[in-house]
């Protein structure tokens, strides 16, 4: 596999995928339903934007992905 796995086209995926939460539309829902949706593209967006940040490189048959957390100070 990590011989047909182009790393850099799954995180640009990644970062394309952030991207498309920043621009999502909010569906016509009120109440808690709102605040759930709010939330849920939140994380969506997080969790994109950390894997779209990330590094990845197969090693030993595993991928690995490596995010950097320290604050850019420390970087």
């Amino acid at each position: 596999m990590g011989d047909t796995l182009d790393t850099d086209a799954m995180i640009q995926r990644f970062r394309d995928r952030a991207e498309a939460v920043k621009g999502r539309g909010m569906p016509p829902v009120e109440g808690a339903e709102r605040k759930l949706f709010i939330e849920q593209a939140k994380l969506d967006f997080q969790d994109f934007a950390m894997l779209g940040d990330a590094t990845a490189a197969i090693e030993d048959g595993f991928l690995v992905l490596r995010v950097d957390l320290r604050p850019p100070s420390d970087s």
